[in-house]
């Protein structure tokens, strides 16, 4: 694969019920590949197959014939078309929860300075010094302090309800945002938006698509959106029809 290649596809195909009266051919024979830092828009109605590719793409349907594969590099992110959120947490956690590796960092070494106000002997003090140390280093090769400031700073851009608001009484729409800055908040390289638009009114999703350019340009992230909004993907500098179990290749 090229360096400069964030996901390829080749020869996919993607049947349901294989050898059943209710054999559906979902995706025939796909090939495509995805650049670094590009933007591409899956256009097509309802039943085309847009979810399907873009979940074979992410690599949470592995059910399939033919090769889709990621950059060994490539940390990808993933929106359902409904996502759930932890109803456990409020609005800040879920937004939080995006950041995995980099919180759980952030926690344990947050533990760990708190125990230097503790007794301890020189063993101890020594081990915890070097654990400090190397929590330290592996949060900066991640860039990952101030995850309260990055978390806010998504959330306000989504206009997303308040952090501590409870997540189970959330319209559909600002669920949907909350999910968006989740996703956005873990930097990925490759990011997958399935729907995005589906329960936002147009500003909102103008705003999904301003944080959309942005994110490429700032951080060179890979996006995908599967979508029926021709409006959302209008500015996309690569779009895709899926029509017939083909993929049809509008602009590029």
């Amino acid at each position: 694969m090229s360096s400069n290649v964030a996901i390829s596809v080749r020869d996919l195909n993607k049947i349901y019920g294989v050898g059943s009266k209710n054999e559906k051919v979902a995706l025939n024979n796909i090939s495509l590949q995805v650049k670094k830092g590009s933007i591409f828009g899956l256009l097509g109605p309802n039943g085309a197959g847009k979810s399907t590719l873009l979940k074979i793409m992410a690599g949470v349907e592995t059910e399939f014939s033919g090769e889709a594969w990621p950059a060994d590099d490539t940390n990808i992110g993933y929106l359902a078309q409904e996502p759930e959120l932890d109803s456990s947490m409020d609005v800040a956690g879920n937004v939080l929860s995006g950041m995995g590796e980099a919180k759980q960092l952030v926690d344990r070494f947050n533990d760990v300075s708190a125990r230097f106000a503790e007794e301890m002997n020189d063993d101890e003090m020594n081990n915890l010094i070097a654990e400090q140390a190397d929590l330290q280093e592996k949060i900066d090769a991640i860039d990952g302090w101030d995850l309260e400031r990055k978390a806010e700073i998504a959330m306000d851009a989504l206009r997303v309800p308040a952090g501590d608001a409870d997540v189970t009484k959330l319209s559909g729409g600002e669920k949907q945002r909350v999910a968006i800055a989740r996703a956005i908040v873990t930097k990925p390289k490759f990011l997958f938006l399935d729907e995005p638009t589906g329960n936002l009114d147009r500003k909102n999703a103008s705003v999904i698509q301003s944080l959309i350019f942005e994110m490429s340009d700032k951080y060179g992230i890979a996006l995908i959106s599967a979508t029926h909004d021709n409006d959302f993907i209008s500015s996309f500098e690569n779009i895709y029809e899926i029509s017939g179990t083909k993929l049809n290749k509008i602009y590029e």
